[in-house]
């Protein structure tokens, strides 16, 4: 029984795995920790944190960090946050931005809604992406699906006018559920001509996972919409 005066507990959109870490990426953690990533009980001043004022965009999920570090190295006229909770992943990304040399950079290894809701000031982000989140596809599971209405109203407060959304996927069904969501909230317009999907940007890199699927002929859906 739910105690009075007590919120029910969230439902996880992730399982946090630990799996296996190479050498390299522990030794990234180890040393390259308090260069790279920040506390998740501050609130952050973008320009104060990279020095400069910049349009900044916030990556939920970067998976091994290849596409975040690959669009930071290929944009550095931008700020970019990333958010992940799969510790080889944060290793590997931190290996990659120091040997890149890539400073616009800075990562959150934590839950990414509380990092929104205490870690993000109010429209600071020019640009959220959310590609390939885990389409958690048995329909007994559809309620740990992270674009949800609330989720929506969440993003909504973090963007600036005129900001966008981008969630990419390689699961139809879960396509169709982030259109239907976007669909009905009245501050985001979507920016596809036939008010669907959208053809990929160049700012978001095929990953190798991603071209083996389409040589195998599995569709991917972008879906971009602007905070009105």
């Amino acid at each position: 029984m739910q105690e009075e005066g007590r919120d029910a507990p969230r439902i996880k959109s992730f399982i946090r795995r630990i799996g296996r870490m190479t050498t390299g990426q522990k030794q990234a953690l180890d040393t390259l920790w308090e260069r790279y990533c920040l506390d998740h009980e501050l609130v952050y001043d973008f320009a104060v944190l990279f020095g400069r004022s910049a349009p900044v965009i916030l990556e939920i999920g970067f998976g091994n960090g290849e596409s975040l570090a690959t669009t930071a190295e290929q944009n550095p006229d931008k700020d970019y946050i990333g958010i992940e909770v799969h510790k080889p992943g944060v290793g590997n990304l931190l290996a990659q931005l120091e040997r890149k040399g890539i400073t616009n950079v800075r990562v959150f290894y934590y839950d990414a809604i509380e990092v929104l809701e205490k870690c993000i000031p109010g429209q600071s982000l020019s640009g959220i992406h959310l590609f390939f989140p885990d389409p958690w596809h048995k329909r007994k599971h559809h309620k740990r699906r992270i674009v949800r209405p609330d989720f929506v109203h969440l993003i909504a407060q973090k963007l600036i006018s005129g900001g966008y959304f981008h969630a990419a996927t390689d699961w139809q069904h879960y396509a169709q559920h982030i259109l239907k969501v976007l669909t009905a909230a009245e501050q985001f317009s979507n920016q596809s001509s036939s008010q669907d999907y959208c053809p990929r940007p160049d700012y978001r890199p095929l990953t190798k996972f991603e071209q083996r699927g389409l040589r195998l002929g599995h569709g991917v859906w972008d879906l971009i919409f602007t905070r009105r």
